[in-house]
């Protein structure tokens, strides 16, 4: 009696002193399961040729694979920058003459070590999510010899559907409402028989916030004729305030460009080669509102989809490479695993697609995946039609190698559900309406995963209370997805993750690699499937937010790419992929956690990810994200029968945190008016350097079920061990 009154006691008294952490491990409640040669991978994207050259070195690959990260996805990033990807240099031309449309070879000839994006003369796109500040669009450039064109493999001859079930439209941005009744369009062939003059009935961005308005047709703009060439459409009696507009094209006349009519491609679609608009005065002159000039500040301009119909000497310049195959998959990066590949295909063509995977089969590369283009939504195109592009691109696949596993659409980072103006039904989702394309069309079986990537935070607006967010903002939106009416079958990848599209010196932080263990801990657990770090060679400093300087890379580098420092994200890997996991390709089982540390303002400050591993240990990866004060628990493991168990025995602990890892940011000096020649991070940034900087805290230690367990403060800590019952 007095012995189960002492024992009472000290439980009681460790219920006092420390929290608890519940995981329950009924087998009902297992909420995934995987592979860590499968799951765990990181992404090697398009960056300076020389970047490839120095890292792909053996020093440098090893001190890479030592961060534990094991398949590899391969980053396609021509797309984002409206370019067409020569994943070969060699191949043939469309046109005799050498111009066209691309097609590399399949050819076994020299290895291919690098391969380049050529920009699109027939671009409509002065910006958009992926190309930053670079480029321009033909449609408001001044230049009356080019044009912009819609994208061919979207029209009947290619899709077997109407032209009017995937109308193509370009739209004006004035910056401010201004006052307009007239617009000009000049259009090149083949030009639009039928289509609308529309405005944007509210302030708010049509594209980034499409449910907060309306596309209104202006009074006098319906056209149902359309003749081509230069076309003036007086749009209202009156000037209208307005400050988006658009032109929605249904009908083709289906004549041909100005490449020929050699190839059918030439002849179908839209094209428009110059665009104004502003008002006409009483004397009939009119008043043009737009700044047509080939920069960056000519009047906006984006478009539904681009020609990637292009030239030789549209290379522009070889200073960034997408790694040649061959370079790749012999360096050793992948460490001979299969890897996820990406065929370009928002500008590019199926016999393009179908040839890079046809060499890469020749060469008996592995391929666990084939990504199918490159966020088409930060591309502003509408789900129908990347869905019209994927079934076209699949079928041609397939034919090559039925056994090949597609997906997409590649998401860039969103936290809430994709949204685009509605459709006939009032459909605003994304991702709903590509699924409903694939179901109509019964093809749900081309979509083996769905991929998105993961950029969680907005740049620059990262604060450490940020961090609280993060399970929550990753099983939200994969339950988004799945509302949509993603099956429960079709697995789920984050094919590219870090903290935000913009790095700064938060990436170099403790920040970051407590926000990478809770990260990849809740996507496992949410269920899914495959996930890869970002970005997995190193780089050299870029310009961040506030100017500071930061890297997507787990390491600083010196000039010439020699790694110097290993960053916080490089053991936050090392304590998920060796630490928490058990390396190699063993079955793992994950399992729901919960605790009740709370800041007082409802936050959990500390989040467990629990493991069933093959060796039959339980491993427990827990992070405290409570910047600067320690905390104590204390776990117990429920069982289906109700029965508590505990860690027994000797267990292992590893700890990462405050104590093993701070980063000290140097400043830079204010410079006025700095040249541009000299405006590089090299020179205007002094880097700041980790001390201490490593390594991971191993120990053991004996437990019971009364032990007790010690988070410190910004924190990753693995326990793992066996467990018995009470």
């Amino acid at each position: 009696m007095q012995r189960s009154i002492f024992a009472a006691l000290v439980v009681f008294a460790v219920s006092l002193s420390a929290q608890t952490i519940h995981v329950s491990t009924a087998p009902a409640d297992q909420t995934n399961s995987f592979v860590p040669t499968e799951t765990l991978g990181a992404g090697v994207d398009r960056i300076p040729r020389e970047a490839f050259e120095k890292d792909l070195v053996p020093e440098t690959i090893a001190a890479t694979l030592a961060s534990g990260w094991q398949t590899v996805t391969y980053r396609q990033n021509t797309e984002l920058a409206i370019q067409a990807w020569h994943w070969n240099p060699k191949g043939t031309w469309s046109d005799p003459s050498g111009k066209g449309y691309f097609t590399g070879s399949t050819e076994l000839g020299d290895p291919i070590r690098h391969s380049y994006g050529y920009v699109l003369p027939h671009r409509g796109v002065t910006r958009n999510d992926g190309t930053g500040n670079t480029g321009y669009s033909r449609l408001t450039d001044g230049d009356p010899e080019t044009y912009w064109k819609s994208n061919p493999y979207l029209t009947q001859r290619f899709t077997g559907e109407d032209d009017s079930l995937h109308p193509q439209w370009v739209i004006m941005d004035l910056n401010a409402n201004q006052l307009v009744d007239t617009i000009r369009i000049d259009w090149a062939e083949p030009f639009a028989t039928h289509y609308v003059v529309q405005y944007w009935t509210t302030d708010a961005d049509p594209v980034h916030a499409p449910t907060r308005g309306v596309w209104q047709t202006f009074p006098h703009a319906e056209i149902t004729d359309g003749k081509g060439g230069p076309a003036t459409i007086r749009l209202a009696s009156s000037p209208m305030p307005v400050r988006y507009v658009r032109i929605l094209m249904t009908a083709s006349s289906n004549t041909c460009d100005t490449h020929g009519s050699s190839d059918p491609r030439n002849c179908v679609g839209y094209a428009i080669r110059e665009l104004a608009l502003g008002t006409t005065s009483a004397d009939g002159q009119f008043h043009d509102l737009v700044r047509h000039t080939p920069d960056q500040e000519q009047t906006a301009t984006i478009c539904s989809s681009i020609d990637p119909w292009h030239e030789p000497d549209n290379l522009e310049s070889t200073f960034e490479s997408q790694i040649g195959f061959d370079f790749f998959y012999t360096s050793g990066i992948t460490r001979g695993l299969p890897a996820m590949i990406p065929v370009a295909m928002l500008y590019d063509t199926p016999e393009n697609a179908v040839a890079e995977i046809s060499y890469i089969e020749k060469r008996q590369y592995p391929i666990s995946y084939v990504e199918m283009g490159e966020e088409a939504d930060g591309q502003f195109m509408l789900p129908e039609d990347y869905a019209a592009l994927y079934l076209q691109w699949a079928m041609a696949l397939h034919r090559v190698d039925p056994a090949l596993k597609l997906g997409g659409p590649a998401f860039t980072g969103e936290n809430k559900d994709i949204e685009v103006w509605p459709d006939e039904q009032g459909r605003t989702s994304w991702t709903g309406r590509f699924l409903d394309y694939l179901r109509q069309h019964q093809r749900m079986s081309d979509l083996a995963f769905f991929s998105f990537e993961h950029y969680p935070y907005e740049p620059c607006k990262i604060s450490w209370s940020s961090l609280y967010e993060e399970p929550t903002l990753m099983s939200h939106i994969m339950q988004v997805w799945r509302d949509d009416g993603l099956p429960a079958n079709v697995p789920m990848f984050v094919t590219e993750s870090n903290l935000s599209s913009a790095t700064s010196e938060t990436y170099m932080d403790i920040f970051s690699g407590i926000w990478l263990a809770d990260y990849i801990g809740s996507f496992l657990t949410a269920g899914g499937k495959g996930v890869y770090y970002f970005h997995y060679l190193p780089l050299q400093l870029e310009r961040g937010c506030n100017d500071s300087a930061g890297t997507f890379g787990m390491f600083t580098v010196d000039a010439d790419y020699k790694i110097k420092q290993r960053l916080a994200q490089f053991f936050a890997s090392q304590m998920i992929t060796q630490q928490w996991v058990q390396p190699g390709n063993g079955q793992h089982h994950v399992y729901p956690a919960t605790s009740v540390v709370d800041d007082g303002a409802g936050h959990s400050l500390v989040t467990t990810y629990a493991l069933e591993r093959p060796d039959g240990e339980w491993s427990l990866m827990i992070v405290n994200r409570d910047q600067f004060n320690p905390h104590t628990v204390h776990v117990d493991f429920d069982g289906a029968s109700h029965a508590a168990s505990h860690f027994t025995g000797t267990v292992h602990v590893a700890r990462f945190g405050r104590d093993q890892y701070q980063w000290h940011a140097r400043s830079k000096d204010f410079t006025a008016h700095l040249p541009e020649k000299e405006d590089r991070p090299a020179v205007i940034f002094t880097p700041g350097k980790a001390d201490p900087d490593g390594p991971i805290l191993e120990s053991t230690e004996e437990a019971n079920a009364n032990t007790q367990f010690d988070l410190p403060a910004a924190s990753i800590t693995v326990i793992r061990g066996k467990i018995a019952l009470k």
